[in-house]
């Protein structure tokens, strides 16, 4: 990096403080919507197929969030 970005950073550390918590957020995001889904599956394995494409729809739609907010934040 150079030292331009490294200085604007130390001058203001805000912007990587709410991009990590975005990145904890989804990732704690996403444990959830696939320990659902294996819950789910566990107890109605004839419903995987309907489980695990919602599960990839919604994991896909959650990281796309995340990465938005990194984007414009």
């Amino acid at each position: 990096m150079s030292l331009a970005i490294v200085q604007e950073v130390a001058a203001n550390p805000m912007p990587l403080v709410g991009a990590g918590l975005i990145v904890i957020g989804a990732g704690i995001g996403l444990g959830q919507i696939g320990r659902g889904a294996m819950e789910g599956i566990a107890r109605q394995p004839e419903a995987s197929n309907k489980i695990q494409t919602a599960m990839i729809i919604i994991a896909a739609l959650l990281e796309g969030l995340a990465f938005a907010a990194i984007f414009l934040g």
